[in-house]
């Protein structure tokens, strides 16, 4: 258990170290004032915490991780059922489909292979019913339902990100951004005592060296998590097996979504519809319907779109392994040519019309073996990792949050974390 004056610093203020924060900041034996977060990226959420895709799902998870996704995909509705999340980060339930669709390799390692995701649900539900197609695509072809609503779920990540946040600033957690951490200091015991952290030039104030307590360390700094530990502990024997998938997205308005009847009447395709001010209280018939469509493309890649409530489209799958980390997130650079596809994509399958809010490019932290790494690392008392969740680090946040925050606290097996992650330490 942390004592009283026990200081947690968290390495990464994306989904994973804002859902920890949020977890640990509510506990009632941890002092909010001892949290802090360290962000080096001048922009928040600048990679896949606000780029990715928003997909939530209950059970496209193999044993190993099933059931802390099963922890998370309930703690996303619970969050979202308290603090008014169809309102606030556009949480909705969602019908996966599939079109002519395409099997890839089995096991967790699709990401990797360029397959689909549906390749993990394809034995979920079975299901073929075409009254379920989105009204929002164009293209033709036999449409699949792969799963229902009471089993995934779909949210806008910037803006869950932000609301995370900003409920554990408002508890009292500290946020060191930008600033990047140098180096930590241990105890004649070997506990860790302090960690050493730098402002960075970007920030408002002038550069200035800051000491911070800290007796626990979590690194969640997604894809930049093996640089921030080998910058911390350069003799260290441990190597993070975690490397960078970059994946380019689209993020669009479409004149067919949400459909004419959830729109104000004086709305032009270009232009958000307004939901009510209080969705959750209405019946889900009169909120637009999210889906996730999955399919294959003549080029040989495999598209994933998404509907987003109140009225955005989200288009991916061009991902590459070669395609360069940079530095901070906001260093981005886009493949003209990878965008490029994607566009002739989406005008392929929701036809013309459709206006585009924001072309990016993000990194996904992944693991060979296909899971995320989730744990305090062995011989280095105090230090835990948190990151290479590839393609799910969204659905999985609330609970890898929720297991972190019960781990840095001393708590350890299913019961008391609420989750087996057994098999996802290093």
């Amino acid at each position: 258990m942390l004592t009283p004056d026990s200081s947690t610093v968290i390495i990464g203020a994306g989904i994973i170290g804002t859902s920890t924060a949020y977890y640990l900041s509510n506990s009632s034996d941890t002092d909010p004032s001892s949290i802090h977060l360290i962000e080096s990226s001048p922009e928040l959420f600048a990679s896949a915490s606000g780029y990715a895709a928003g997909f939530l799902s209950r059970g496209w998870f193999t044993p190993s991780l099933a059931s802390l996704g099963a922890l998370s995909f309930d703690l996303h509705r619970e969050l979202a059922q308290e603090n008014d999340g169809p309102q606030r980060w556009g949480y909705s339930k969602s019908t996966g489909t599939s079109l002519e669709e395409s099997i890839g390799k089995e096991g967790e390692d699709w990401l990797l292979d360029g397959a689909s995701r549906s390749v993990a649900a394809k034995n979920t539900e079975g299901l073929n019913d075409c009254d379920n197609r989105p009204t929002w695509l164009r293209g033709k072809g036999t449409l699949d339902v792969i799963s229902r609503g009471d089993s995934t779920a779909q949210v806008d990540p910037l803006r869950l990100c932000q609301f995370l946040l900003d409920a554990s600033l408002s508890r009292g957690i500290h946020l060191h951004h930008p600033a990047r951490a140098l180096s930590v200091s241990r105890s004649p015991s070997g506990s860790l005592d302090s960690i050493h952290i730098t402002t960075l030039p970007e920030s408002l104030s002038p550069p200035q060296t800051i000491t911070l307590p800290c007796n626990r360390l979590l690194l969640a700094a997604g894809a930049w998590t093996p640089q921030v530990h080998r910058a911390l502990f350069p003799s260290s024997r441990i190597k993070i097996p975690i490397t960078s998938l970059a994946g380019h997205s689209l993020l669009l308005r479409s004149p067919h979504w949400p459909p004419s009847r959830a729109a104000p009447s004086s709305s032009s395709p270009t232009t958000t519809p307004a939901l009510p001010t209080d969705p959750s209280q209405l019946p889900t018939s009169t909120l637009p319907p999210c889906h996730a469509l999955f399919t294959t493309d003549p080029t040989g890649y495999a598209p994933e779109l998404f509907s987003r409530s109140p009225g955005h489209i989200y288009i991916a799958g061009l991902n590459s392994s070669s395609y360069p980390l940079p530095r901070v997130p906001t260093e981005r650079v886009l493949d003209p040519e990878s965008i490029a596809t994607l566009h002739k994509t989406a005008e392929r399958l929701l036809g013309k019309g459709l206006e585009v809010e924001r072309e990016g490019v993000c990194w996904r932290p992944v693991t060979q073996r296909g899971t995320p790494i989730v744990g305090e690392l062995e011989g280095e008392q105090g230090v835990f990792v948190a990151a290479g969740h590839g393609a799910w680090g969204i659905s999985l946040s609330l609970g890898t949050g929720f297991v972190m925050a019960g781990m840095v606290r001393g708590k350890r097996g299913e019961e008391e974390l609420g989750a087996d992650v057994g098999r996802l330490g290093l």
